[in-house]
C-alpha cells in the first residue's frame, strides 16, 4: 500500500475510485490492462490520500444530487478498508449531502456499512452491485482466491434484500471453456432469483483480454488449467473480444429465465436506473401528512 495525492476524485459521470489496484487476485480482472497506466504493482494499492477530502467539496458544491457510484476499476471492500475505511467515510459525505450511492463489489465486507448504507436508501438511494461468476465454489476459490466465494456472496445479496436494499448483479466474465456452461448459468440464476435481485448486467457469454490482462491472466492458466492457453491462443489469437462458443445458447436461457422471473437484463436500463436519482421528497411529505 502506498499513498498519492490527486487532483480530482469525481469522473463527469460521478464516479470514483479511492484506490487504485486489487488483491483479490482475480484471474481475469481488465483492471490490469496497460491502458489504464497502473504504473505500480497492482497488488500494491494505491491510496488517494485527499480523495475524501476531495469528494466533500465536490459533493457539497454540486447544483444538483447525483448517484455517485464506485468499484468499476478496484473493488472499494478490499481487505485494506476494514483499517483505512475511506469508503465509509465517503458513504457519510454522501448521506450527509443528501446524494445517493452505488458500488460494484465481490466481498461481504459491504455489510459493515449496511447501517449507512440502509440510511442512504432511506433518504434517497443506494443500490449495491455484486459480481458472480460462477457456481462452484472451488473454482471460484481459482478463479477469484482472496474474495469471499459465490456461496457467501449470495447470502450478502439476500441480507441486502431482507433490508429492502435493490441489487443488482454482474454476470462477467464468463471464461470459454472453464464457466461457460448451462449447468453454472442456471445454477447463477437460481441464486440470482432467490435473492430477488433487480437487475443482472450481463453482455454476452465470454470475456475481454488486452495487453497487461492478457499476460497475467495466461499465466494462471498454466498454473491451474495447463493445456488451456494453448486453445485459447488458437481460438482467439490476440483478440480483445473472446466470446464463448456456446454463447448463443446461454444468452437465450439467461433472456428467457431473467425475463419469466421479472429481473431486468437490459443492460442500458440497468445502466439508466444505477444513474437516476430519485425524487423522494413528495414521498417523505405525504409520509408527514
Amino acid at each position: 500500500m502506498h499513498y498519492s495525492q490527486v487532483k480530482s476524485i469525481l469522473s463527469p459521470k460521478n464516479g470514483m475510485n479511492l484506490y487504485r489496484g486489487c488483491t483479490h487476485g482475480c484471474i481475469y480482472c481488465d483492471s490490469r490492462s496497460s491502458v489504464y497506466q497502473i504504473n505500480h504493482k497492482f497488488e500494491d494499492i494505491e491510496v488517494k490520500e485527499n480523495g475524501l477530502e476531495l469528494l466533500r467539496k465536490a459533493l457539497k458544491n454540486k447544483k444538483e444530487k447525483v448517484m455517485v457510484g464506485t468499484g468499476s476499476m478496484a473493488d472499494p471492500y478490499m481487505p485494506l478498508e476494514k483499517r483505512l475505511e475511506y469508503t465509509r467515510s465517503a458513504l457519510k459525505l454522501i448521506y450527509k449531502y443528501g446524494h445517493g450511492f452505488t458500488c460494484i463489489t465481490k466481498s461481504d465486507l459491504v455489510l459493515r456499512d449496511l447501517d449507512l448504507i440502509k440510511k442512504v436508501n432511506e433518504k434517497t438511494k443506494a443500490v449495491i452491485q455484486m459480481t458472480l461468476t460462477t457456481a462452484d465454489e472451488d473454482l471460484c476459490k481459482i478463479l477469484e482466491p482472496h474474495v469471499c466465494t459465490t456461496k457467501r456472496r449470495v447470502e450478502v445479496l439476500k441480507k441486502l434484500n431482507e433490508e429492502n436494499i435493490p441489487t443488482v448483479v454482474w454476470l462477467c466474465p464468463i471464461l470459454p471453456f472453464i464457466n461457460d456452461n448451462e449447468e453454472n448459468i442456471n445454477k447463477i440464476l437460481d441464486y440470482c432469483i432467490e435473492a430477488n435481485v433487480k437487475g443482472i448486467i450481463c453482455f454476452g457469454m465470454g470475456m475481454t483480454l488486452r495487453d497487461g490482462n492478457r499476460q497475467y491472466f495466461y499465466k494462471k492458466l498454466d498454473e491451474d488449467f495447463p493445456g488451456l492457453k494453448k486453445k485459447y491462443a488458437t481460438h482467439f489469437k490476440n483478440n480483445y473480444h473472446i466470446p464463448s462458443p456456446y454463447n448463443s445458447k446461454l444468452m437465450k436461457i439467461f433472456n428467457e429465465r431473467t425475463s419469466d422471473a421479472g429481473i431486468m437484463n437490459n443492460s442500458e436500463e440497468i445502466f439508466n436506473y444505477l444513474h437516476e436519482f430519485p425524487n423522494k421528497q413528495t414521498t417523505r411529505q405525504s409520509k408527514l401528512f
